[in-house]
């Protein structure tokens, strides 16, 4: 996937972003969203690009 796909998927679809690193990331970045949507994105980027 091209990374300007990624990042626009981690802004909109913030858990469904980091659905292929397992369910780890999927629940931090749930848990993040839970706290704000800034957080969630910048987690949500975060695992996508490792």
């Amino acid at each position: 996937m091209p990374t300007w796909l990624r990042i626009l998927f981690c802004i909109f679809f913030l858990p469904l972003a980091v659905l292929d690193k397992g369910l780890g990331p999927i629940i931090i970045v749930f848990l993040l969203t839970l706290c704000g949507w800034v957080p969630g994105v910048i987690g949500a980027i975060l695992y996508s690009n490792k």
